[in-house]
């Protein structure tokens, strides 16, 4: 842990950390503090952006005394989240990366959809039919009869042309239960699970909506096609919020317009932060979409791009950021 923590402190900085979490903050020698009201500035960020001093409250530390406070925490939460912010990897995750390499197995009987599976994934996932045709047509969405326990299953699978990454929800909604904690996500075996899904297709699109699962990349097909942005923008998929984008995936977002739609658990959150400074630094224009307040038709509260396709109409017609989701020239939804 303490090679970790020291990976950390050089690759992240106290200001860099205050352009994550506490926008229009301006850090230096002398400036106002940004975890109190500070009429006069009596802070200091010193030590090339390493440390901190609060001339007011005798207060002093490191990135990650900042970081507690800024959020609250205790020493242990700000040690683990100030390691995952800067990208830090344990040995644990870089031997996991190693086994990633094998070839993943995909089912023998992999294919495109019949029609009446497109129309009962659309049904399921509450999208218009046209956007999980489209996945379909662009290799992203696949299907295929998978076992689960005793019983065959169908099964639909998100991956791309490179078959480096797949998982594989059941096409009646229901967990596998096979699996321990019967999740409802099976991420296939060998795929190299970081992998983001769709990368490679990105190449001929300006704009990416960055998503997290296999669900919100068909929910953010369906608005870019409602939108009639589906020229221009094309969905890449993170399959969990744990996961960093590998180094060798970052150079296909540099230039790209990319915007994040991160779900709204503290994991989702998390890894938004994470992912934005990994694709900022990448060269990539990024924003985030801010799901937050927003209620389904049934008035229950909006977690992820998925959700939005049940959108209340009054939402709708009060909050006019999502009349244009996907029209990413429209600047950041922080």
């Amino acid at each position: 842990m303490s090679d970790q923590i020291t990976q950390a402190k050089a690759r992240l900085t106290i200001p860099a950390l205050g352009a994550m979490l506490l926008p229009g903050w301006r850090p230096g020698t002398s400036c106002r503090s940004p975890l109190r009201e500070d009429r006069k500035p009596s802070f200091s960020v010193h030590d090339g952006g390493r440390a901190f001093k609060d001339f007011a409250t005798g207060e002093a530390g490191d990135g990650i005394d900042f970081l507690a406070r800024a959020r609250g925490l205790s020493n242990a939460e700000a040690v683990k989240m100030f390691i995952t912010l800067a990208g830090v990897e344990s040995p644990t995750k870089i031997e996991t990366k190693r086994h990633e390499q094998r070839k993943p197995i995909f089912p023998d009987d992999m294919r495109p959809g019949k029609h009446v599976e497109l129309v009962l994934l659309a049904k399921l996932r509450n999208l218009n039919l046209e956007a999980v045709q489209v996945a379909s047509e662009r290799g992203l969405l696949l299907f295929a009869d998978m076992h689960d326990g005793d019983s065959t299953i169908t099964a639909w699978i998100i991956t791309d042309q490179d078959r480096r990454n797949g998982q594989a929800r059941r096409l009646d909604g229901l967990c596998w239960q096979s699996l321990p904690g019967t999740p409802k996500a099976k991420t296939l075996p060998g795929s190299q699970a970081a992998r983001p899904v769709g990368i490679g297709e990105a190449a001929a699109y300006p704009c990416i909506a960055l998503v997290e699962g296999g669900p919100d990349l068909l929910a953010a097909l369906h608005f870019a096609w409602a939108e009639g942005h589906e020229g221009e923008v094309t969905p890449v998929a993170m399959l969990g919020a744990s996961l960093t984008i590998p180094d060798d995936a970052l150079p296909m977002f540099t230039g790209k317009r990319v915007r994040i739609f991160p779900h709204l658990d503290n994991a989702g959150q998390e890894a938004a932060v994470r992912w934005e400074r990994q694709l900022t630094s990448a060269g990539a224009a990024v924003d985030c979409f801010n799901l937050a307040n927003i209620r389904t038709s049934d008035r229950g509260p909006v977690g992820d791009l998925n959700d939005l396709a049940l959108l209340h109409a009054d939402d709708f017609e009060t909050d006019r950021s999502l009349w244009s989701l996907f029209d990413f020239a429209g600047g950041g939804h922080e």
